[in-house]
């Protein structure tokens, strides 16, 4: 019989979840369906875990047991194209990604060709002599390398695809890549303490080896109740960039300003100038270099370094700081005090209050609000 103990009773709700929230992904026809899609194959996964580590499975079927706890395997390839996919725009699913199985394929081999198609006791040996083997050690350690690996890649993803993004465009909300950062670290933290349960799976100590699985598992289910949560919050968060653009301190200097002379780099910088105060390019809450590019005749690669190099910023501030200073000027219009300052931020090109506040903060040291209140007294 079955033992419905706390552990059992976590694993079920964390699979419930999991899998509810896995169809919903699969399901939903959004422009974001392939990253939905791997990511719903993500939970899947982590759900299976996470009953593989109750005793459901684990006491009553040992075949099923063995299997599922081989797709640990699968889990961190699955989470860096899901990065990958919702990162970069192009993103698509490749025959040379196959070679990320191959850990998955080995550990089959290694422990599993010892359970297939035999006898029922053959599984129940297997455990047993797995529980405490070298091989066993072994495979724990190749999964936590493997998982540290693929979380240390994404992060490299990350900062590189945020770097793109803040140099081309200049849509006021970057919370989706805040998403990600926040997911790929509670992951990150996440398996370090399964590193700490795994040292108890080895000890003599089981009771401490079941408390830290009690609250693996758990914490895992908050970890899947905050996706729902941040799903329903936030159902177009991702914005995603073309890979095949390149940062501005990696293109072709000969193609670029830098082998300009200063004074064409200087009546470049001013016509930009004059022309974002003129005609309001930064309205636009959409605005993308290549467009800013377009209207100022500049080619799209030496407006990006003549921005990002001598100009000294990201074209994501650039743009921002001038919307900032059209904002600054709403707010101290006293004809304009009845107008809200949530009219103001999509009046100047943001979209979300948060990254108005967010922006506005970082140039100015204060509150929208703050600062309405003290210019118009002042005044």
């Amino acid at each position: 019989m079955i033992e419905f103990n706390l552990l059992l009773i976590l694993s079920v709700l964390s699979l419930f979840i999991g899998l509810l929230f896995a169809f919903f992904l699969f399901t939903t026809k959004t422009k974001n369906r392939l990253s939905n899609s791997i990511f719903g194959i993500f939970l899947l996964l982590c759900a299976l875990d996470n009953i593989f580590i109750s005793t459901i499975l684990h006491t009553n079927f040992k075949t099923l047991s063995i299997a599922i706890a081989m797709t640990v395997f699968l889990q961190s390839p699955v989470l860096y194209f899901y990065v990958q996919s919702v990162c970069y725009s192009d993103f698509t699913l490749k025959k040379i990604h196959v070679i990320h199985i191959i850990p998955y394929i080995i550990a089959n081999l290694l422990v599993l060709s010892g359970s297939y198609g035999v006898d029922p006791y053959s599984p129940i040996i297997l455990l047993s002599e797995l529980s405490q083997s070298l091989k066993n050690k072994l495979i724990h350690i190749l999964v936590h390398i493997q998982v540290f690996s693929y979380l240390i890649a994404a992060f490299m993803v990350l900062i590189r695809s945020k770097k793109l993004y803040l140099e081309n465009y200049a849509n006021s909300s970057i919370s989706f890549y805040n998403w990600l950062f926040q997911l790929i670290s509670v992951i990150f933290i996440l398996h370090i303490f399964a590193v700490l349960k795994n040292i108890y799976k080895f000890s003599d100590d089981n009771h401490i080896y079941y408390w830290t699985k009690v609250i693996l598992v758990f914490t895992e289910l908050l970890i899947f109740c905050w996706y729902v949560l941040k799903a329903l919050n936030y159902p177009d968060v991702f914005k995603s960039v073309d890979s095949k653009l390149k940062l501005a301190s990696h293109l072709n200097p000969e193609d670029s300003t830098q082998s300009a002379p200063v004074h064409e780099n200087n009546d470049s910088i001013q016509r930009l100038k004059s022309y974002m105060q003129s005609e309001e390019p930064f309205l636009n809450p959409a605005l993308s270099i290549n467009e800013l590019a377009s209207s100022v005749e500049l080619p799209a690669k030496e407006l990006s370094i003549l921005i990002n190099q001598n100009i000294g910023q990201h074209f994501f501030d650039f743009i921002n700081a001038y919307r900032i200073e059209k904002a600054k000027h709403i707010l101290t219009d006293i004809s304009k005090k009845q107008v809200t300052v949530l009219e103001i931020l999509y009046e100047v090109g943001f979209n979300s209050k948060s990254s108005f506040n967010t922006a506005f903060k970082k140039h100015t040291g204060t509150t929208p609000t703050l600062y309405r209140k003290k210019n118009i007294l002042v005044s």
